[in-house]
């Protein structure tokens, strides 16, 4: 079949399997990618698809940033996902576990953009983006990873970018817009669940800096040909490895300088 509506196929192929609650595997050879820009490709249209229940992209993750995290997966390159506006949750939420094949939680210093980053005036420097922060939040990450088999996924890091990088949304603390006053790169952020630290890390984990993270994604999704825009959220990368979470559990993440969130499953 031609690429365009292989790549359709293989788009609502990941929404079904999504909506199936069935486990991450490896796609059916005719529709697996081929290339990054095909799992790419793939992924924009689930984003579509996906787009339809919830909602269009208000922004994007950036996974594998951290060292704790591409040793968890076994991929040492950073790879991106987009946020789908409705999967986007107040500090405090209470998430259904049944709501996703198997849930987890990352522990993350997002940005809010404070206006555009056109691909067309691409690339940007360090100190272009850093003007363009409007304010940093504590936040989490919630990735599905539909009960994958880590030992296999260093061979499927195409599928898992086609598939959104997991993103299943995010969890935001209150936004913080004297970050100037804060060392982000030195910043220690502490995992809680049910009252025990499970993990710690800094911002200088994610690249060097958690604006490092962001440079790489606005010149990679450039060179894609696409745009962030005002109020845009960037999620940079985990300080702490994945933690699956269950009913009851109440977790929450403290980063220095910016503030806390929350979140409990039922």
């Amino acid at each position: 079949m031609p690429d365009e509506d292989r790549i359709q196929q293989a788009a609502r192929f990941l929404c079904e399997e999504h909506r199936a609650r069935k486990p991450f595997e490896p796609m059916p050879p005719t529709l697996a990618p081929r290339t990054v820009d095909e799992a790419y490709a793939i992924q924009e249209w689930f984003h579509t698809y996906m787009g339809e229940t919830h909602g269009p992209v208000a922004g994007y993750k950036i996974a594998l940033t951290t060292p704790v995290m591409r040793q968890m997966v076994g991929f040492h390159a950073p790879i991106a996902g987009a946020i789908l506006a409705r999967t986007i949750h107040p500090s405090t939420v209470s998430l259904r576990q049944a709501d996703y094949g198997r849930l987890g939680v990352e522990c993350e210093i997002a940005v809010q953009l404070g206006m555009n980053l056109p691909a067309a005036q691409a690339p940007y420097s360090l100190n272009q983006l850093v003007d363009a922060v409007a304010a940093v939040i504590p936040a989490f990450e919630l990735v599905d990873d539909r009960q994958a088999d880590y030992t296999q996924l260093a061979t499927l890091v195409l599928t898992l970018i086609a598939d959104n990088a997991w993103n299943a949304g995010i969890v935001l603390g209150s936004p913080f817009r004297d970050w100037s006053t804060v060392d982000l790169a030195a910043a220690c952020g502490a995992m809680v669940i049910n009252g025990t630290v499970v993990g710690e890390g800094h911002g200088r984990d994610v690249m060097g800096h958690p604006f490092e993270a962001l440079l790489w994604l606005v010149n990679m999704l450039a060179q894609r040909g696409k745009s962030l825009t005002q109020g845009m959220i960037v999620m940079t990368g985990s300080l702490v490895a994945t933690r699956v979470v269950s009913p009851g559990d109440a977790v929450s993440l403290a980063v220095e300088g910016l503030g806390e969130v929350r979140l409990s499953v039922v």
